[in-house]
């Protein structure tokens, strides 16, 4: 026993190689076990979060993509809608200043017919009032004129001779537009 007595201390250093055998086996089967089944199922886990992420970047830059276009659909048909607007507007405005025109229009001939019915209402009642007054006129000449001869004109064809001749001469002397006669 002599052999084991005199063993010396182990350095410690240096590892003992029985150690070391065991460790590389462990460590090989460790290796094993995670390369068989632990490094398998994280590689499909690392795959299926990069897949997950870059399908969500192309699936967001898709809808992006997707949100843009309708977006400049959506503007266009602002854009369709304001150009609709204005034309609408224009045509209104046109329309408001034809009915417009045609207001003044139908105003003024209306204007125009109450002006003329105007005009031949006084002209016809200044004709009866020339009349009248030429009447009276010559009815009061002839009673004046009776006066005046002293001789009675009182017959009546006589009186409307005379009142006649009276009334062409005074038409006769006065010209044209004058409202009396000059002297």
């Amino acid at each position: 026993m002599e052999f084991f007595a005199e063993e010396t201390p182990p350095n410690p250093v240096l590892p003992i190689w029985q150690e070391i055998v065991v460790g590389a086996v462990a460590f090989a089967l460790l290796y094993l076990v995670l390369r068989k089944f632990v490094f398998p199922k994280m590689e499909e886990t690392f795959r299926a979060r990069v897949d997950a992420i870059e399908g969500g970047l192309e699936r967001a830059e898709a809808r992006q993509a997707e949100a843009n276009a309708l977006l400049e659909q959506y503007r266009l048909q602002l854009a369709e809608a304001r150009t609709e607007a204005a034309r609408i507007r224009d045509e209104a405005r046109a329309d408001a200043s034809g009915i417009r025109e045609d207001l003044l229009a139908k105003a003024r001939e209306e204007s125009e017919r109450i002006i003329a019915a105007g005009k031949d209402a006084l002209a016809a009642e200044r004709a009866t009032i020339v009349r009248e007054l030429r009447v009276e006129l010559g009815t009061l000449a002839v009673d004046l004129a009776g006066r005046i001869v002293g001789e009675s004109l009182a017959d009546e064809a006589r009186k409307r001779g005379t009142v006649e001749r009276f009334l062409e001469e005074l038409g006769n002397d006065q010209p044209a537009g004058a409202g009396g006669r000059q002297r």
